[in-house]
Parts: structure tokens; sequence; C-alpha cells
């Protein structure tokens, strides 16, 4: 099965009194759909599942399945440092209608590789999808490494991995590849890999989706975009996408504590930012 090639992780809009606006949601995945996105990691790091409560998050998983058009994919985030939340949290995505879950490696509380693997399998029993394993070790603090990689493949269900260390691209035998950061898409594509779960292709949707087809043109098109990508690396995610997609009027809202909206220096950054790509 595939899940598509530009997938966006995407944000979570919020009202003035930082309530989940449902409707700039749903105007935002149509907005995504039509300019570029193959579909949409609901709940993830970007969509601020840390500060949502699981009522919250799997309304936003049903809102997009319920929304989304023929040929469009759903991913639900739906990972934990807690195996049973996490399996719970999986076992609702998948009766909600989401076509895969993403699941993260369980943070702060370390667990060594027999946990991992036990973690994982438990996950993957909880849904007839495919389950999309998530390496940040930059944000956790522990890595899967490639080894590892390989034996969870040989887990039923467990078939992609979104790979957010660019130093460790690599093709894993049983595991699709998807790039977890903006800068990777380029190199995960020329690894022969699916493509990338993204933030920038919020702004610059269809610029991704060229990098897909018109390979050629690839290393030009990425080069264009590392201002941009620079940009929305200025501060936490997605504190800086969210300030961009309201610079140019897709409004998404602030974001919940303990994030804190981008300040003068850091909006200064994501303006240049934009206008180096045209969109200001």
């Amino acid at each position: 099965m595939s899940l598509g090639t530009v997938i966006t992780a995407i944000v979570t809009p919020f009202d003035d009194d930082l309530r989940v606006d449902e409707a700039a949601f749903v105007s935002l995945f149509h907005h995504l759909i039509d300019h570029g996105s193959d579909g949409v990691v609901v709940c993830g790091t970007t969509g601020e599942a840390p500060t949502l409560t699981d009522a919250e998050h799997l309304r936003l998983v049903e809102l997009a399945c319920s929304q989304r058009p023929a040929g469009t994919t759903v991913i639900a985030s739906t990972g934990s440092n807690d195996t049973a939340h996490a399996c719970e949290m999986t076992e609702r995505a998948t009766e909600l209608g989401a076509d895969a879950v993403l699941s993260v490696t369980p943070y702060y509380n370390r667990p060594n590789r027999r946990g991992l693997v036990r973690h994982f399998s438990e996950i993957a029993r909880a849904t007839d999808k495919p389950v999309v394993l998530y390496n940040v070790p930059s944000r956790i603090g522990l890595e899967l490494p490639g080894d590892l990689l390989a034996e969870l493949a040989q887990v039923e269900h467990i078939d992609y991995v979104k790979q957010a260390d660019n130093a460790a691209l690599a093709q894993i035998d049983g595991l699709g590849l998807y790039a977890g950061n903006d800068d990777g898409l380029a190199q995960a594509l020329d690894l022969g890999g699916l493509g990338g779960i993204l933030v920038a292709s919020h702004l610059v949707g269809p610029e991704m989706r060229r990098m897909v087809d018109e390979p050629e043109r690839r290393a030009e098109i990425d080069a264009s975009l590392k201002p941009l990508y620079a940009a929305l690396s200025v501060t936490t995610n997605p504190i800086p996408v969210k300030a961009a997609l309201n610079l140019i009027g897709q409004r998404v809202g602030g974001v919940r504590l303990p994030l804190v909206e981008a300040d003068e220096s850091e909006l200064a950054v994501i303006r240049k930012g934009l206008r180096d790509v045209g969109l200001l």
C-alpha cells in the first residue's frame, strides 16, 4: 500500500482562545491537498499533540478521515512513551478510519532494545493498518539504529519509517523510507525512498511535488528552498510554520504553552525566508 509521496505533518489551528479551530483545520487540509500533498499526518509534533487532549486528538483524526478526498491518505500520529496508551490511541484511530499510524520512539523513559521491540510489536498488534516508525533522536534522545529498524521490519504491519536523522537516511529491507526533515527529502528520493513527511509543504507544496516529478531538477529546486527550510528552523517547530502561515493569510492561530509565539527577531527571519521563495 502506498501512503503517498508528499505528506504534510499538518498543524493544528487554534482560535483566539487556543481552542481547536475545526473549520480552519478542514480549510487547511483541503488547501494542502490542492497544493501538492498526497496526504497528511494528523496530530504529530507539528500538530502539537503533546498539548492536545485525547478527545481533541481523536476528533481531528475523525475530521480528517471524514473530509479526505478520494485518494488522500490520513496518517494518525498515535505514539506515546506509555505503550498501553499508544495501543489505545492506535486502536481508536484505526476505528475512525486512519489509513496508517505514525508511532514515535518512546521518549523520556528510554527503554532498552528489548523494550523497544516489545513496545512497537504491541502497537502493531493493535491495528490492521500500516505502522510508520518515527525515528527522531533530536527530540527523543534515543536512536533507532539500522539493525533495529531491520528487526522491527519483520513485525507484521510495521511497514515504513519516518527517518528524521539525515545522517541515517538509508534503505532498510522491508521498510518504506520517508524523510522526516524537509532538507532530507531530496536525499531520500535520490536513495529510492518513497518521499517525505514534511513541514515546508504547508507553504511550498507544489515545489516539493516538483522534486518528486522532475528528478532532473531536484537538486536545483531543493537548493532554492533552503532559505525557507532554514527560516522554519529559527525556533522550535511548529512555532515558525504557524507564524509563516499566518503571515501569508492562512490563519492557524497561535501555539499552546509551553510553546510561545515567535518574537520579532524570529518573525524577521521567517519573513525573509518567505520573501526568498516569493511568498511575501
